[in-house]
């Protein structure tokens, strides 16, 4: 049964071709291209962001832009906010990411009091964070300097 509410359905295309020795071309329907190459563990160069290290780097830059944008709209500037994140693989039962320990920085003198909570909730419900599997660990710190 259809909700009431209907549900807006947005697409990109993106293409991705394969350049041998174990590196790919990413090409966003804007135009703009991002290369990848495994890592040195399973043979490749390192030469780029793994396709796994591509997740971490999207779960950072979601956490940032979803704080940002709810941010914005109650008048609070986070430029100069930023995350690190680790990401850890695992090889049991298969190689996967195991966990992606995050560590979100804002500043401390533009977040206050309640607002805190409520950025560190809308981190966690952005679109990257929903979308990955729940055995990947996603542990969440914040620290406000």
């Amino acid at each position: 049964m259809p909700s009431a509410r209907s549900e807006k359905k947005i697409m990109v295309m993106i293409e991705v071709v394969y350049s041998g020795s174990k590196k790919c071309t990413a090409t966003h329907q804007e135009g703009v291209k991002l290369q990848t190459d495994a890592p040195k563990d399973i043979g490749g160069d390192a030469s780029a962001f793994s396709p796994t290290d591509l997740v971490a780097a999207a779960l950072a830059s979601c956490i940032l832009t979803t704080m940002g944008m709810f941010a914005e709209r109650h008048g609070i500037d986070l430029s100069g906010s930023r995350v690190e994140i680790q990401k850890e693989m695992i090889s049991d039962p298969m190689r996967r990411i195991g966990s992606l320990k995050t560590k979100v920085m804002l500043p401390g003198e533009r977040v206050r009091g309640e607002m805190r909570k409520t950025l560190e909730r809308v981190a966690e419900t952005c679109p990257v964070h929903k979308t990955l599997h729940p055995d990947v660990k996603i542990p969440i710190e914040f620290a406000y300097e």
